[in-house]
């Protein structure tokens, strides 16, 4: 595999930029999978360094699941509209309101500590420090109601 098909397998998979990814494939003599969990390392050093960062925009999405027997309004915030209207944040949104929709959490810690629906191999927290490492800015999950029919709780 050529160098630059490792950085377009790498570029998929971690939504680092070229240099990080020619810099870790450097460092790991070229094995992808080593470049790889140094990418989401440094990721998520990235994404710790940005927590304290003000989140004045996102979105309030709203979503339907089963047939209108399930619904969750969820407030999602980031620094700027600029990346709140990415589609890589729409996504993470997205994904978070089925997360809730299926797993029920009780408030926005239990979120961030469950089992992603979607990918068993990492939790809601780290799913959300990835994409505060692609998209460069800080990312929380202000809050979120879910509805079930029939459940007067």
């Amino acid at each position: 595999m050529t160098l630059v098909e490792k950085i377009k397998k790498l570029r998929a998979q971690t939504a680092a930029g070229v240099m990080e990814i020619k810099k870790a494939l450097e460092a790991t003599g070229g094995d992808l999978e080593k470049a790889a969990v140094l990418l989401k390392e440094q990721g998520l050093l990235k994404a710790e360094k940005k927590q304290d960062r003000e989140t004045k925009a996102g979105l309030v999405h709203a979503y339907i699941h089963g047939g209108g027997r399930v619904g969750v309004l969820l407030e999602v915030q980031c620094e700027t509209d600029f990346v709140a209207r990415t589609e890589l944040f729409q996504e993470l949104v997205h994904n978070l309101a089925l997360q809730i929709a299926a797993m029920d959490p009780a408030d926005v810690t239990e979120l961030e500590e469950q089992v992603f629906i979607k990918d068993s191999q990492q939790k809601v927290g780290q799913m959300i420090k990835s994409v505060v490492a692609a998209t460069g800015e800080n990312i929380v999950v202000r809050r979120f109601t879910r509805y079930a029919l029939g459940d007067l709780n």
